[in-house]
């Protein structure tokens, strides 16, 4: 990575945490937790800022980074976090953070020294577990202070300390509703709990599975395109004596198997997405049946209408006729872009497979209501008691 490395997605700014701890770096972690007004990034939004003065990821379209990396030693110096309100709502004649770049609000960063407190946050997420990321922002110094964490774990409806240990000093019972939400969703939000503390709830979704059938010069830009948009991605290959991890470098798991074999050799479930580009009739006949049993919530099958046609009358004559619901299947995969080259067919598929994966309908943002990205309102228990 460049020195600093700003337009990385959300899981490459996570690995570069995860060795910053293992490698016991020093670091700074920059969180926005709460955005009033226009900003471009939401809260959850992090970056790292490292000593030597390298950094991953942005928390805003360039108006605070630079701000950002002069606190930095700052923070290390005194070795707590801190929360720094940034109000970029000034007008014209005194802008001097939003420089007219559409920084528009008011942004509260809470910065930190990286500890070994993060670790359980990447081990989770890496390890393909939605966890929550509690943190008291503003506590009433008698139980809490701020910085002071905890996790939430959805899988087990755990509530631990950094250590793994179960914690009794948080109150689980209005905390497990709002963290569950988030995790599950990858969001963020602020809630207040006990007697008037606030806590940031950072929800840190899993990663979504991306795997793609087929080793086509036309699988390289998918793996590529879907990487970037933060998908785990696994690439399938049929046939022996190809090198899969040397032909795509931007996946994360290469696998060769067969078609009946596939749910054996694959961990599908909820968070798989398929595309199905072998150009092969027969294997991805065989593919999309196993998938269809799967019951994964997307499979892109590439190939015009016709030949989809040809593939349900192969199914009928094999007595296994397609007759469930296909509502899951898309074919031909991608969107409407009007592209013909492997990039940008590949960018139509990526594009489609990120709209299912987000519940969003493709279209233009300028017919869209309201704010671009989802305003995220969890609410707490407040009245449950902080032990």
């Amino acid at each position: 990575m460049s020195q600093r490395d700003r337009s990385v997605t959300e899981k490459a700014v996570l690995d570069a945490v995860r060795d910053a701890v293992a490698d016991d770096r020093p670091a700074v972690v920059a969180t926005v937790v709460d955005v009033e007004g226009s900003a471009y990034r939401r809260p959850g939004a992090k970056m790292l800022v490292e000593p030597t003065g390298s950094g991953h990821g942005h928390i805003t379209a360039g108006c605070l980074e630079d701000e950002v990396f002069d606190l930095a030693s700052d923070v290390l110096d005194a070795g707590e976090p801190r929360i720094e309100t940034y109000d970029l709502t000034a007008d014209d004649d005194n802008d001097v953070w939003g420089m007219g770049v559409g920084c528009n609000g008011l942004i509260e960063v809470l910065l930190e020294p990286l500890t070994e407190t993060y670790r359980p946050a990447v081990e989770a997420f890496f390890g393909g577990r939605d966890v929550a990321v509690v943190t008291v922002i503003d506590g009433d110094r008698t139980v809490f202070e701020q910085g002071d964490r905890a996790y939430y774990h959805p899988d087990t409806g755990r509530l631990t300390a950094p250590d793994g240990s179960e914690t009794t000093e948080w109150p689980a019972a209005s905390l497990s509703g709002p963290a569950a939400e988030l995790a599950g969703r990858g969001a963020a939000d602020t809630v207040t709990v006990g007697d008037g503390v606030e806590v940031f709830v950072d929800g840190l979704a899993a990663p979504q599975e991306l795997v793609v059938f087929g080793t086509g010069h036309d699988v390289g830009p998918v793996t590529e395109f879907a990487a970037k948009n933060d998908f785990r991605v696994t690439v399938v290959g049929f046939r022996g004596a190809v090198d899969l991890a040397g032909k795509f470098p931007a996946a994360d798991r290469v696998v060769t198997t067969s078609p009946p074999t596939i749910a054996e050799d694959l961990d599908l479930d909820g968070r798989t997405h398929a595309v199905v580009m072998t150009h092969n009739f027969v294997d991805d006949r065989l593919t999309v049946q196993s998938l269809l049993e799967a019951d994964v919530p997307y499979i892109g099958l590439m190939g015009p209408r016709e030949r989809f046609e040809e593939m349900l009358e192969a199914f009928e004559e094999a007595g296994d006729p397609l007759d469930g619901d296909l509502s899951t299947l898309y074919t031909p995969v991608g969107l409407d872009l009007g592209g013909g080259s492997p990039f940008q067919i590949a960018h139509s598929i990526v594009a489609e497979v990120l709209a299912v994966s987000n519940g969003r309908t493709p279209r233009h943002l300028k017919t869209r209501e309201g704010p671009i990205h989802e305003r995220v309102d969890v609410e707490s228990d407040a009245d449950a008691p902080v032990q």
